[in-house]
């Protein structure tokens, strides 16, 4: 199953509620082992969560979520510890991809072309790194701008599902959680589902 299959979720202060919480235990749930981190925590501090609601205005609702406890360090991972990687939408996206180190890890987790998957606004994420010139992604359709700018090619899709370009796998938002998780597990090789 995902014995010894160890990922890297990358998150932050009010990342979506759902887009830490779910992939977390589900990837639990699997066997993978899930290392939840931000840059400027430890293991043993919190996140706080936002929750995101479409609720038929122009742009979504938030609210506040949960305390999130984070089970590792940022400052004390590296690609080589990692099967794969994921990073978590939200808010926290547009300030992680200020942080040099984010940018060098995710870098480095495409230079070793490990799965990387990507929901909703964490794409902003893999822009900034520069990494998704040439692939096609979907994102939350407010990301489209910046993929286009990066070189990608925007794949407007339904909120309930994923997509796969060779080791990375996007998704637009939360509703895809069973279609991306789905495709993440097997590009890590994870089976008995």
């Amino acid at each position: 199953m995902g014995k010894n299959t160890k990922v890297l979720l990358l998150t932050g202060d009010f990342t979506e509620d759902y887009e830490i919480m779910v992939p977390f235990q589900t990837l639990q749930t699997f066997g993978v082992i899930a290392d939840a981190v931000t840059p400027g925590k430890r293991a043993g501090e919190y996140i706080k969560t936002a929750i995101h609601d479409f609720e038929g205005d122009q742009s979504y609702t938030e609210k506040p979520g949960h305390r999130f406890l984070l089970n590792a360090s940022f400052d004390s991972c590296s690609v080589a510890q990692y099967d794969g990687l994921y990073l978590t939408g939200g808010r926290c996206p547009e300030y992680l991809r200020l942080n040099p180190k984010v940018i060098s890890l995710v870098q480095a987790f495409f230079q070793q072309r490990k799965p990387v998957a990507a929901i909703c606004h964490g794409i902003q994420i893999l822009t900034a790194a520069k990494v998704v010139k040439g692939l096609q992604l979907t994102a939350y359709p407010a990301i489209e701008p910046e993929i286009e700018a990066a070189g990608g090619v925007y794949l407007p899709m339904d909120a309930n599902q994923a997509y796969r370009d060779g080791n990375l796998i996007t998704a637009p938002a939360w509703p895809a959680h069973p279609a991306i998780l789905r495709t993440f597990l097997k590009a890590l090789g994870v089976t008995g589902f």
